[in-house]
């Protein structure tokens, strides 16, 4: 086994904290709201208002579950397109009130599936990149466990990209990458070291700008670390210029896969 594919594991590790872990315990007064206004709701997205210390803020999360009846219920947080299209509510929602937005991160992928493909899922990203590209209002995103293709991205163009220790990131699973380049889903841990998407990796390219240690398990530490830093970040970026904050966003994603990869 690599390490790599360790911390793989570790993102997916049962009992691993979710997003509504993370909402319950850095924000306050949590207020979830559903529905994205076109088709239904799709419970692998959880959103809504909250207080971050005095200030408040839109959360939106990709939330896996925790034990089986409520992982198949959020379908084991694989979004719909009605999840990434509630997501977009609330992110438009947040700017039209002049609300930072924190996005947590924590699915394998998108759902893939007839029906979804039917409802415009590739649309549904597509309109969420493009948004978030532009919104005015501060925006963090934070991998909480795995980062999974569209499905992570949907949610993931911010002003800053943080992640957690023993999250991951990556275009594909390390299984998908296997079975398409070695036709063998077995070597899912050599795929893991050449995908490079550990949090240490995807900090050296810089791609993301922190990586939060997991303190040995002790997540309750992390929420003070994590609360204390979303502060500090969004006092930070409302002191620029609306227009300074989204060309900078605008800019960090453009030098992506520049001399620096």
């Amino acid at each position: 086994m690599t390490a790599a594919y360790e911390r793989v594991q570790a993102a997916r590790q049962k009992g691993r904290p979710t997003s509504m872990y993370y909402i319950q315990h850095i924000f306050t007064d949590f207020l979830e709201m559903h529905g994205d206004r076109r088709y239904a709701d799709d419970a692998a997205v959880v959103g809504g208002i909250a207080m971050l210390g005095g200030m408040p803020v839109t959360v939106v999360g990709i939330e896996k579950g925790v034990d089986t009846d409520e992982k198949v219920r959020r379908n084991f947080g694989s979004a719909h397109p009605e999840g990434y299209r509630k997501a977009l509510r609330l992110m438009l929602q947040a700017e039209k009130f002049g609300r930072p937005v924190v996005c947590l991160i924590d699915t394998s992928g998108a759902f893939c599936g007839i029906g979804a493909e039917e409802r415009g899922q590739g649309l549904a990203i597509a309109e969420n990149l493009m948004a978030m590209m532009g919104l005015s209002v501060p925006i963090i995103s934070l991998v909480i466990g795995e980062g999974g293709s569209g499905g992570a991205l949907a949610l993931g163009v911010a002003d800053r990209v943080w992640m957690l220790e023993n999250a991951v990131y990556s275009v594909i699973s390390p299984e998908g990458a296997a079975s398409i380049v070695w036709k063998d889903a077995g070597k899912a841990a050599e795929a893991s070291e050449a995908l490079r998407l550990t949090a240490t990796d995807l900090y050296g390219f810089g791609m993301v700008e922190r990586v939060f240690p997991e303190a040995d398990g002790d997540f309750a530490a992390l929420c003070d670390t994590l609360r204390t830093a979303f502060t500090q970040e969004f006092e930070a970026l409302r002191t620029l210029p609306v227009q300074a904050m989204v060309e900078q966003r605008y800019q960090k994603f453009r030098k992506i896969g520049g001399d620096a990869l």
